[in-house]
C-alpha cells in the first residue's frame, strides 16, 4: 500500500514546472471532487498503511478531506497551457504558473473552479516582519560565520546514565526529557515529518550518520523544486532537525534521537509568498499519506514580498490563513503538529504569532533562555479572537544546535524551541501510542510550569516531560484531563501508587497511608518544586493486605484525600 500513495505523488508531480517567479504563481480552488476515481472504499489508493492503521487506533471517520484532488480537474487546468506545481487535497485545488492573464480567465471559466486567487483584494497597511530566523536565509555559501555563535566553552555538565548529552544536555534537562530517555523511550518507531527551508549538508554530517545508516531517513520531497533533493537551500533545516536526531555523544544528543524523519521542503528561503503556505499544505499531507505521527514546522508567515499578500491580525484567528487551515486538517487526521511561534516578539508593529501557530488546535512553541525566561524575540499571543497562544514554551536562545562545520554551535529562535518539543513529544506518545493526541498535548500542558496561570507569552510554561508522562498514565487510567488538587492512580492499585498534587504555591508536602481504621501505614515527605501538577510516587507497597485504604496529602494547613482500592495478584 505504501507503494501506491508514493505513486500517486509521483504521478501528481509530472504536471510540476519549475524555475519561475513566484509573483506569477495562483492557486486554483476547485468546488468539489465529484467523479473523482478515489473513494473511502479504497483508502489504500491514496493512503500508506500507516497513515490507515493511525485513522483505525483514533477511530477517525475518512472524510471529503482525505480524497485527492481529482485528477481530471488538475488536467483540465493543464491543458489550458499553465505548469502545474503542487495539489493540496486539504484545500482542494493546485497551485500553478502563467505569466498569461488570458490563462487565467480560461481557467476562470471551468464549470469546476470556484476562484483563481494570487493577493487578498484587502488593504494592507502592514509592516512586513522575518519570521524565519535570520541565517534561514542565508544565499549559498554564506556558512557559520554568519549563522551560528559558536559555543566557547564547556561547562560543567551533568550526564545521563544511558546518553552523553555534551552541549545539548541543558535544552533537554530544561524540560525534564532525560527520564524517559533513560527509560528508553528515545522516539524508536515514531515517525517526524519536518517540514522546513532545506536541509542542506544533513547527508554529510557526522551528526545524522545513524539516520542514514539505519534507514531512519524515510524520504525526502521539495515542494519547492519538485523533486526529492532537499539537501539545498537552507541550513535551518539542518539545524532544526539536529536538536531532535543528533547523535554526537558527548556534543549533541537529539531529543528524538531513535526516531524516523521525513524530510520534507516547503519554504523558499529567496523569497516570501503566499505560494509558501499552499506548499506548507502539500507537505503536510505528504506527511500524512505516509503515515508520520508528529510534524515538526519552524516556520509561519506573516507579511510577504508581495503586500496584497500579507496577513493582517484580523487573519490569526486560526481559520483564515492556508497554512492554518491545513495544519488543523493535520492535527484532525489524528497527527501531532508542533510549530514555532515566531521571532517577532520585539515588533511594535506586529509582536503576535503567524500562521500557522494561530491554529485552534496547533502546539505552537515560544522560546525561553537557559535561566527559562522569556526571550525577547518570542512572539506572543493571543490570537484574534482571543484564545491563548503559545501553548508552551522550551529552549530556543542559544538553542545547542550542530555545525555544518563539524561538532556543535549556538542558535537563537522558535525555530529551535519547537523541534526540541517535538522530538519529546515523540517520546512521550511512544510510551503509550494508543492516546490520541489531544490527550498527549494536554498532558503536556498540564506539565507546564504556570499550568494554573498560563500567559500569553511562555503559555503553560516550561514542560515537565516526565511529571507530563505521570498525567498521561493519568488520563490512560479514566482520570479527568484536568486533575483537582489530588488524584492518585491507578485505583485500584497491586504495588506502586502515583499521586498528582495540584499546587498553588512550591512547598513541603506530606504524603500519608492510613488503613480505615485510621492506623497510618506509611509517610514519605515531598516538595512540590512548581505551581501546578506535581507527581510523586509511593513505592513496594505490595505486602499491604487487600482492601480499602485512604491516601492523604499534607500541605501547610490543608489536608487532601482519596479513597484507593488494594488488590492482589
Amino acid at each position: 500500500m505504501k507503494k501506491v500513495v508514493f505513486l500517486l505523488l509521483i504521478i501528481l508531480s509530472g504536471y510540476i514546472g519549475y524555475g519561475q517567479i513566484y509573483p506569477d504563481k495562483y492557486f486554483v480552488a476547485f468546488t468539489d471532487k465529484n467523479d473523482s476515481p478515489y473513494s473511502f472504499q479504497n483508502p489504500e489508493a491514496y493512503l500508506s498503511e500507516r497513515a490507515i492503521e493511525r485513522r483505525e487506533r483514533y477511530n477517525i471517520p475518512f472524510d471529503i478531506h482525505d480524497l485527492p484532488v481529482n485528477p481530471q480537474y488538475i488536467e483540465a487546468v493543464a491543458n489550458i497551457g499553465v505548469e502545474i506545481i503542487n495539489p493540496t487535497k486539504w484545500l482542494n485545488g493546485v497551485t500553478i504558473f502563467t505569466t498569461d492573464p488570458s490563462k487565467i480567465s480560461q481557467i476562470e471559466s471551468l464549470p469546476f473552479v470556484l476562484a483563481v486567487s494570487k493577493a487578498s483584494a484587502i488593504d494592507i497597511n502592514h509592516h512586513k516582519e522575518p519570521y524565519l530566523d535570520e541565517f534561514s536565509l542565508n544565499k549559498p555559501g554564506q556558512m557559520n560565520e554568519i549563522v551560528y555563535n559558536a559555543a566557547q566553552e564547556l561547562t560543567t555538565l551533568k550526564n545521563s546514565t544511558t546518553l552523553n548529552y555534551g552541549l545539548g544536555y541543558g535544552q533537554i534537562n530544561q524540560i525534564n526529557g532525560i527520564p524517559l530517555h533513560d527509560d528508553g523511550f528515545q522516539g524508536q518507531g515514531m515517525v517526524i515529518a519536518v517540514l522546513d527551508a532545506g536541509f542542506s549538508y544533513t547527508n554529510v554530517m557526522n551528526a545524522f550518520d545513524t539516520l542514514f545508516l539505519n534507514g531512519r531517513i524515510l524520504g525526502t520531497h521539495d515542494f519547492v523544486d519538485g523533486d526529492t533533493n532537499v539537501f539545498q537551500g537552507s541550513t535551518h533545516g539542518t539545524s532544526v532537525l539536529s536538536t531532535m536526531g543528533a547523535n554526537l555523544p558527548g556534543q549533541l544528543i537529539g531529543t528524538a534521537p531513535q526516531a524516523s524523519y521525513y524530510l520534507l521542503r516547503t519554504e523558499d528561503s529567496e523569497t516570501e509568498y503566499i505560494i509558501e503556505e499552499y506548499n506548507w499544505a502539500s507537505g503536510a499531507e505528504y506527511a500524512d499519506s505516509a503515515g508520520a505521527d508528529v510534524i515538526n514546522s519552524s516556520l509561519g508567515y506573516i507579511g510577504f514580498d508581495d503586500p496584497l499578500q500579507s496577513h493582517i491580525y484580523e487573519h490569526m484567528d486560526g481559520n483564515t490563513a492556508p497554512a492554518t487551515i491545513a495544519a488543523d486538517r493535520a492535527m484532525s487526521r489524528g497527527m501531532i503538529v508542533v510549530n514555532s511561534a515566531g521571532n517577532s516578539g520585539n515588533s511594535s508593529s506586529w509582536p503576535w504569532i503567524g500562521a500557522p501557530a494561530d491554529g485552534d488546535s496547533v502546539f505552537s512553541i515560544g522560546a525561553v533562555d537557559a535561566n527559562g525566561m522569556i526571550a525577547g524575540f518570542s512572539s506572543i499571543g493571543p490570537t484574534y479572537d482571543g484564545r491563548l497562544k503559545p501553548n508552551i514554551a522550551a529552549r530556543g536562545s542559544d538553542a545547542v544546535v550542530a555545525s555544518t562545520n563539524g561538532g556543535t554551535a549556538t542558535a537563537s529562535g522558535t525555530s529551535f524551541a519547537s523541534p526540541i518539543i517535538a522530538g519529546m513529544t515523540a517520546c512521550l506518545w511512544q510510551i503509550d501510542p494508543e492516546m490520541n493526541n489531544i490527550s498527549v498535548l494536554t498532558a503536556i500542558q498540564n506539565s507546564g510550569s504556570l499550568a494554573n496561570n498560563p500567559n500569553n507569552q511562555y503559555g503553560y510554561g516550561i514542560p515537565d516531560y516526565n511529571q507530563a508522562r505521570i498525567v498521561l498514565s493519568a488520563f490512560q487510567h479514566g482520570l479527568a484531563s484536568h486533575p483537582g488538587d489530588l488524584t492518585v492512580f491507578p485505583n485500584p492499585f497491586q504495588d506502586d501508587l502515583s499521586v498528582l498534587y495540584n499546587s498553588r504555591d512550591t512547598h513541603s508536602v506530606t504524603i500519608q497511608l492510613f488503613d480505615l481504621a485510621g492506623r497510618k501505614l506509611h509517610e514519605q515527605k515531598f516538595s512540590s518544586v512548581i505551581i501546578g501538577l506535581n507527581p510523586f510516587v509511593l513505592k513496594q507497597l505490595s505486602g499491604l493486605n487487600q482492601g480499602f485504604y485512604m491516601v492523604k496529602i499534607v500541605a501547610d494547613d490543608k489536608v487532601f484525600s482519596q479513597k484507593v482500592l488494594k488488590i492482589n495478584h
